[in-house]
């Protein structure tokens, strides 16, 4: 596939991964995204997943149309990205390796590589000239792993931009990007806002017609639509006005409450999302709490303290440093509620976290005190 006149997509397709790094699921399987730039010097840009290498190298043959690889760019050392280059050196040995100091100390730590590898470490403004076309290496510590690099081509302005910009799903099946990349993003990169913030401060300095991620589809045309949502993204700030309504409950009492509440807030206009956190994608219900201005928690007391769904929900989001949102409490309890005291420890640490005014506390059932509560707390949360 033809990225520009110059610039040829090589990467593969995956659909048997049910379970993107052991944790996110991913029905529409994923993508492992490489680039071959033709020039009078030829680069190959990063490698695949291990379980796609003779494929991947067959498009690289192609692509490569009988001609020798010079460089071979890493850009991030992660397995999915990483795993066939002792394959491809094997292929290629008088390939030259073009990567930061950091990703080669990784490089030897997950391989054995020959002695006589050829090494070419860059730094932050490194440059490499193929003829025309001349890369420019855009240092991205954290994002998501300390030896991350970007590559700008100044040529055909397009920015190699690793695992920024990526999305789950592979690129044979047709799907919204916001929804998958928002998922991928708060999932894989979203704890290192400040890191992505200084990536974009670099990147507006650049003159960017494409970007090229290590997955999901090339982006072009209106950049300025994915630039924005990264910047909400890393900045923490809501995407939408809106409510997540997140419950765990064992008997269906508190999932009452929590639809009653959601109901209350449709029926006021309110955008309203609700996962059931014992069955629901886990990822989705982070991602969405992110995406909403307002997230209301409804859980039964557990063991002195909260449903063990609820207590994994609320630790990935204050893992991913969740912020500038209101929370709303719904708890029930039998005999000693105590599963509002518990969510709140766990989020009152975050930035600008604010508690709705209205809790509402359950005792063992839903009453008509706690439905005139929660229709309350909905004029509230609206």
């Amino acid at each position: 596939m033809k990225v520009t006149e110059d610039i040829l997509y090589v990467g593969v397709n995956d659909h048997e991964v049910d379970l993107f790094e052991g944790q996110y699921q991913v029905p529409n399987g994923m993508s492992y995204n490489s680039y071959v730039i033709l020039d009078e010097k030829t680069a190959v840009m990063d490698t695949v997943d291990g379980g796609f290498g003779a494929p991947w190298l067959a498009n690289v043959e192609t692509a490569l149309a009988g001609r020798r690889p010079d460089y071979l760019v890493v850009q991030h050392m992660e397995p999915d990205h990483s795993a066939c280059i002792p394959l491809f050196l094997e292929k290629y040995p008088e390939t030259q390796v073009v990567a930061t100091a950091q990703a080669f100390k990784m490089m030897d730590q997950f391989f054995a590589l020959d002695s006589g590898v050829k090494r070419m470490p860059v730094a932050n403004g490194g440059e490499l000239e193929l003829g025309r076309h001349k890369l420019t290496f855009v240092c991205a510590p954290m994002v998501h792993w300390p030896e991350v690099m970007m590559t700008y081509d100044g040529t055909d302005k397009v920015l190699f931009s690793a695992d920024g910009f990526g999305k789950f799903g592979a690129l044979d099946v047709e799907e919204d990007w916001a929804d998958e990349a928002r998922r991928y993003y708060i999932g894989i990169v979203g704890k290192f806002g400040m890191q992505v913030q200084n990536v974009l401060k670099k990147a507006a300095q650049l003159d960017i017609e494409k970007i090229c991620p290590l997955h999901g589809p090339v982006l072009d045309g209106n950049l300025a639509y994915y630039l924005n949502l990264y910047d909400t993204w890393s900045s923490y700030r809501p995407e939408a006005e809106g409510v997540t309504v997140a419950y765990a409950s064992i008997y269906g009492h508190t999932k009452e409450a929590a639809l009653y509440l959601a109901k209350e807030l449709r029926e006021k206009g309110t955008a309203v999302a609700v996962y059931d956190l014992a069955r629901d994608d886990m990822s989705a219900a982070v991602a969405d709490a992110f995406r909403y201005s307002k997230l209301a928690l409804a859980c039964n007391t557990y063991n002195a303290g909260m449903n063990p769904f609820m207590n994994d929900f609320l630790t990935r989001l204050a893992e991913h440093s969740y912020q500038n949102r209101t929370v709303a409490l719904i708890e029930n309890g039998s005999w000693a509620p105590m599963a509002a005291k518990a969510m709140r420890a766990k989020l009152e640490g975050g930035k600008e976290i604010v508690f709705a005014e209205h809790a509402v506390t359950l005792l063992s059932a839903m009453k008509a005190e706690n439905e005139a509560q929660l229709k309350a707390l909905a004029a509230e949360l609206a």
